[in-house]
């Protein structure tokens, strides 16, 4: 299947997950790589959009499009997750439950409903331990981001 991330170019070939292991997100604490990625173009662009100040988006952007392999995908189901999933910012319990997933050897990606539209999918890569076959950049598209999103 093909998922989408968004942003600056210098990163659009990156697939360490070094930035989530930098910073940490919704899904990981810091310390665990990750790669965030969504089920559309548009929802990688609403979740970059929501999770990053006006005064840092660069004007050109790029989306990435992978193939993941469905093989690696544990799907995580609404009555699984922490209570407070949605709690802005994110809740410790939401980092953990993530990051526990992540650090398990099998599957290496996990299915999650999103915030912003919690009927659609994010779907977090566990770079660590990939084969080259298991997930791929398939296309690299420049985007010119639209300022009315943040106003």
């Amino acid at each position: 299947m093909l998922v989408y991330r968004i942003g600056k170019e210098q990163y659009c070939n990156d697939l360490s997950g070094l930035g989530a292991k930098l910073y940490g997100g919704r899904w990981n604490r810091v310390g665990i790589p990750c790669v965030y990625t969504s089920q559309s173009r548009a929802l990688a662009l609403l979740e970059y959009s929501v999770n990053i100040g006006i005064e840092f988006i660069n004007h050109k952007l790029f989306f990435t499009v992978i193939e993941i392999q469905d093989h690696l995908i544990e799907a995580i189901s609404n009555e699984s997750l922490p209570n407070n999933w949605k709690a802005i910012p994110a809740s410790s319990s939401t980092k953990t439950f993530g990051s526990d997933k992540l650090i398990q050897t099998s599957p290496n990606i996990i299915k999650v409903p999103s915030v912003i539209i919690p009927n659609e999918f994010n779907f977090i890569i566990n770079p660590t331990n990939l084969d080259s076959d298991a997930v791929k950049i398939m296309a690299v598209e420049k985007y010119i981001y639209d300022y009315r999103i943040k106003n």
